[in-house]
């Protein structure tokens, strides 16, 4: 039986016999002799872990990797599945293909459901998660950004990227998305009820009404997106050097809708005031580098102000998706916050 069709969906079933075929079927010639596994990340859709491996033979392989894995109930599982698929594709198919710093991948196994998945990543110590309740600073949020051209610009109005797994929005898309949005916003609601504002409660609405044209409106430019780029999504190395994690949401689609969920949800209210026009005047310039042309930085501003409705799209998604935590709920209720104020600031009027 390959690994593909024996996938841990606990930790303790990471066994070194489990590991050694599964890098063994990824090309490594090795055997696991002992792993140990030691919870990490915050991750709300599947729990990662550090793995202490001990090989019986000579191997280049790391001594330490992160293991990845859908955990939690079926149903959550199932729900999951779609993520799941896509950040196995991500790794296997993607990655090499753009130039944002990504970890290396040393396996990754998904079921034909797509409910249970592993990916072995390499792992980023001693780098650090960011924390997005406490927010980042405007020049790790400069580092973010420019990385993201990376991933943004060699793929740049790509028609490759268009194919039967990865498209832009559709009709039939925009009719899914308003069956569930509606009442995924009442049940947000409804968590959150004795923290929201009335700004707040105005995003949610502003966000139900709007988002199925927002999202079919055709674009002018598009790219593969990250699709959830935010500080608990990026590593943190010395001097500010940045990896990106957690590639379950990739789909093509405007650029600027990682920009502006970055800024509008992990910057404090005060410092994306100041900043967030130069943030995306860097940002530019780093697309410019990676070849993108025909695309000023006006353009480039407007499509960032006109993507400030991704921010409470992923959150009400995110929250009703993720196990209910609460940390969870707060760092919900912060992004809410921020990118509340972010859309009253820039697109003035739609909140009342």
């Amino acid at each position: 039986m390959s690994a593909a069709q024996n996938i841990p969906t606990d930790v303790a079933h990471l066994t070194p016999q489990w590991l050694t075929q599964t890098l063994r079927e990824h090309g490594h010639e090795v055997v696991v002799e002992h792993a140990d596994a030691t919870l990490v990340g915050s991750g709300q859709m599947a729990a990662s872990y550090r793995l202490s491996l001990r090989y019986r033979n000579p191997t280049a392989l790391p001594t330490s990797m992160i293991a990845k894995l859908a955990t939690g109930s079926e149903e959550h599982r199932r729900f999951g599945s779609g993520a799941f698929r896509n950040e196995i594709r991500f790794y296997r198919d993607l990655a090499d293909t753009v130039r944002a710093p990504v970890p290396h991948s040393h396996g990754a196994v998904v079921s034909e459901s797509g409910s249970e998945f592993v990916l072995l990543l390499e792992d980023l110590a001693p780098a650090r998660q960011g924390d997005q309740i406490a927010g980042c600073t405007v020049e790790q949020a400069r580092a973010v950004a420019v990385a993201a051209a990376g991933l943004h610009g060699p793929r740049w109005n790509d028609q490759t990227l268009l194919d039967n797994t990865l498209s832009l929005p559709s009709a039939e898309d925009r009719e899914l998305m308003e069956s569930v949005l509606a009442p995924m916003a009442e049940v947000f609601c409804d968590r959150l009820t004795d923290r929201l504002t009335d700004l707040e409660r105005s995003a949610v609405a502003w966000l139900v009404a709007t988002a199925g044209e927002w999202l079919i409106t055709p674009v002018r430019h598009f790219a593969l997106l990250h699709g959830d780029l935010r500080i608990d999504n990026v590593m943190f190395g010395q001097d500010n050097a940045v990896t990106l994690v957690d590639w379950q949401t990739i789909t093509p689609g405007n650029p600027l809708r990682d920009i502006a969920f970055l800024l509008s949800t992990s910057l404090p209210t005060e410092d994306r005031r100041a900043c967030e026009r130069n943030i995306v005047g860097d940002y530019h310039r780093a697309l410019l580098e990676h070849g993108v042309r025909d695309y000023s930085v006006e353009e480039c501003w407007q499509d960032y102000a006109s993507s400030l409705i991704q921010a409470p799209l992923i959150i009400v998604f995110g929250c009703g998706a993720a196990q209910p935590t609460q940390r969870g709920d707060t760092m919900f209720h912060t992004m809410l916050t921020r990118s509340a104020t972010a859309i009253n600031d820039l697109v003035p009027g739609v909140l009342g």
